[in-house]
């Protein structure tokens, strides 16, 4: 295994969600050079909008002949398609690397965003120099990877690391129901009345952000880090089952939700520790994701010179 770019070759990692396109371009090495953000016209067509966007970065970067895509949902890596997806439902069963080629002639591959971001930190962000690592991200859902000896585990059909379906109790309560950007906000919004001293009541019900949560907590709202604790209480419950069935040796929390500087990291490392076998505990590093917003525009992008 290993990356067969060129040493002056330009690799270009786009990162596509419901409502925008994030790219990186990087030196072969991984250093990189420059971001570029997109915001989608939700009510336009997808695919016309992704086009534009690549044909942009092409005029920003230069020629560059592989791309990247880094896509919320799983990927069937037979056809290269979308096999579902929550947040791009529209796009399932899309060709986007025929279209691509098409239309802009770059051959590109389709990668999940959690496989995709695992990828960025093992190799250039918080994993660096680690075998094997077991990566989480609570953004928009909660999602999950596998890396072991440089290469993705991704089971039998290429679904495997979906963190986010663990079930939590004996009514099925899944890790996703609890811990994903909107179940936070529909949880705070549950309690909102319960504490009128919190600065969320003044940004009103209706308009509050995880955005909006994190950096209350961080300014030192009791409220807003008391949720932010409890959704890293339902995460530390679901990565004890990681520990105790991996024996993996770090896992790396990212998504924006970990921007919440240590209060959702100490509260998974305390219920881990709790409920995960002592000598497995003892041997996993829990560590917060380096790479932040660009862990899977940048993974993809390395993605694309790797030997499969």
């Amino acid at each position: 295994m290993g990356n067969t770019n060129q040493p002056n070759e330009k690799l270009v990692g786009i990162e596509v969600s419901a409502s925008s396109f994030k790219a990186v371009c990087l030196q072969a090495d991984g250093e990189l050079l420059d971001s570029q953000k997109f915001s989608i016209d939700v009510e336009g067509e997808f695919l016309p909008q992704l086009i534009s966007f690549i044909n942009q970065l092409k005029s920003l970067y230069g020629d560059f002949k592989k791309l990247g895509i880094a896509v919320p949902g799983l990927v069937n890596h037979l056809t290269n398609r979308i096999a579902f997806s929550t947040h791009i439902p529209a796009q399932a069963e899309v060709d986007f690397v025929q279209q691509i080629r098409d239309q802009t002639d770059i051959e590109a591959i389709v990668e999940n965003d959690a496989n995709a971001a695992a990828y960025g930190e093992y190799l250039l962000g918080a994993g660096r120099g680690n075998r094997d690592i077991f990566y989480v991200t609570l953004g928009d859902g909660v999602g999950g990877a596998i890396i072991v000896n440089d290469n993705i585990w991704r089971g039998t059909s290429g679904f495997a690391g979906e963190f986010g379906y663990m079930t939590l109790n004996s009514e099925g309560m899944k890790l996703e129901e609890v811990a994903s950007a909107a179940n936070i906000i529909r949880r705070i919004k549950n309690r909102f009345h319960q504490d009128q001293t919190s600065s969320l009541v003044e940004i009103g019900e209706e308009n509050i952000t995880i955005a909006d949560v994190v950096r209350e907590a961080i300014n030192g709202d009791s409220f807003a880090q008391m949720m932010l604790e409890r959704t890293g209480m339902f995460v530390g419950t679901g990565v004890a089952s990681v520990i105790n069935l991996l024996n993996i040796e770090k896992i790396i929390i990212g998504g924006h939700v970990m921007d919440a500087e240590n209060y959702v990291l100490n509260a998974i490392i305390e219920r881990a520790k709790e409920l995960s076998f002592a000598p497995s505990f003892d041997t996993t590093q829990i560590v917060t994701g380096e790479l932040k917003d660009l862990a899977a525009p940048i993974g993809v992008a390395m993605l694309t010179g790797k030997n499969n």
